[in-house]
């Protein structure tokens, strides 16, 4: 049904230019990598979409996320067929239901503002972390970096249990990392229940409500999150972590999914 474009393609998503370096010594005229961006724009039922602004980097996941997020589609058996093109920039979805109307077309840049108004679900998990363990999650995915430690300019997102990362996605734009991530569990039948996710990226409503959407009891970053994200997380059930880095870390909701008392 999907192209597999997973694979880390150095020419796709970085490009080298040349550049002019200041330093204690002076200056250094210098070879670096920046990001690639590209505009995907999503057909469905030869009806264009979306166009994003994203990471030439796991397309399929990225389109497949997506919709499901934006409650185009509940579950894979809802589409038909799927052709992602790096040539064409563009992703091909025929969906069983060949009648489903869409909404007007509009450009997603980093902010991946949604379509559609996505209801949050409230988050219904046991699930206890230790600071410990959420803090080694956090140094994991530092060493699961590919392309930010060659040009930065990116974000980095994880799913994770207690202990290892299960999927890792990279991006431009941090909404889209959790969409790659959603359609990767879908496509491989990976349940995002009682996880964690991880970001290097700040955490906005937007981001709160699709690791709501997932499920995932918690969400954790190296930044702060926005006022509007605590306070869905505290309504949705979620353990809302910032400022992870180092041997510390802030919870601003639900801290008795770290073992802590709210007292």
């Amino acid at each position: 049904m999907h192209e597999e474009i997973g694979v880390l393609d150095i020419q796709g998503m970085a490009a080298d230019i040349v550049c002019h370096r200041f330093s204690d010594e002076g200056w250094v005229r210098t070879k670096v990598y920046v990001p690639r961006e590209m505009e995907l724009t999503i057909y469905v039922n030869d009806q264009a979409l979306v166009t994003i602004l994203c990471t030439a980097a796991k397309l399929n996941y990225l389109v497949i996320g997506y919709l499901y997020a934006e409650g185009i589609i509940s579950s894979l058996g809802d589409v038909a067929s799927m052709r992602a093109s790096l040539e064409e920039s563009l992703a091909d979805v025929r969906l069983n239901n060949s009648e489903f109307e869409l909404p007007t077309l509009r450009k997603l840049g980093c902010s991946g503002s949604s379509v559609f108004k996505t209801q949050g679900q409230k988050v219904d998990s046991e699930l206890v972390a230790t600071p410990m363990e959420v803090l080694s999650l956090m140094k994991q995915l530092e060493g699961q970096m590919e392309l930010y430690p060659l040009s930065g300019g990116v974000h980095t997102s994880a799913l994770s249990d207690t202990k290892n990362l299960l999927v890792v996605a990279e991006d431009i734009g941090r909404h889209n990392t959790l969409n790659k991530i959603q359609g990767e569990c879908l496509l491989r039948s990976i349940s995002t229940r009682d996880r964690l996710l991880l970001s290097t990226g700040r955490i906005s409503s937007e981001m709160l409500l699709k690791a709501a959407k997932m499920q995932t009891p918690m969400v954790v970053s190296r930044h702060a999150p926005t006022k509007s994200a605590i306070l869905l997380a505290s309504d949705l059930g979620i353990a809302l972590v910032g400022h992870a880095r180092g041997s510390r870390l802030v919870v601003y909701s639900h801290p008795e999914r770290l073992s802590c008392s709210s007292n």
